[in-house]
């Protein structure tokens, strides 16, 4: 289990390899990368401010990691989530999810982005032609978030 919260861009790609390398057990490795993009919540952005509270917000996504993997049978995760401002096109947070199959790395890798689209200690404020607006969870959100609520993985 990882957890990182960064400033820095990072490379999908390269996380993968480096969780997967020299492993024989691991027999999918399942991993979202979200970007962000042009036409946000507030409508057309130029960019994205993305704020958090150093520490309660790692304590946090090492809580919810630790949740998945009491319900699935996952060899290992990541998380890596961005701050500070982005722009169009900008990766935004990659979630890797390693179980021996792939059904379980699926699911976990969904319940961890419903649970840090919803409700995940950050907050994101998109810029457009009417200045910066504060953006809150959609009803849908919070509904994919809370189907897990009544599963056991």
């Amino acid at each position: 289990m990882a957890v990182r919260i960064q400033r820095e861009p990072f490379d999908a790609g390269a996380e993968i390899e480096r969780l997967t390398r020299g492993r024989t057990d691991v027999g999918a490795a399942v991993s979202f990368t979200g970007l962000c993009r042009a036409d946000g919540e507030t409508g057309t952005i130029s960019a994205m401010e993305l704020e958090h509270f150093p520490g309660m917000a790692e304590e946090e996504l090492l809580r919810i990691e630790a949740e998945a993997h009491a319900r699935w049978p996952l060899l290992g995760s990541l998380i890596v989530h961005r701050h500070g401002r982005l722009v169009p096109g900008d990766p935004i947070v990659l979630v890797v999810t390693l179980s021996a199959h792939r059904q379980a790395a699926f699911e976990a890798a969904n319940f961890l982005m419903d649970y840090l689209k919803t409700s995940a200690p950050f907050w994101k404020k998109e810029d457009n032609v009417h200045g910066g607006e504060w953006v809150a969870a959609k009803a849908s959100d919070d509904g994919a978030r809370d189907r897990w609520t009544t599963k056991s993985g």
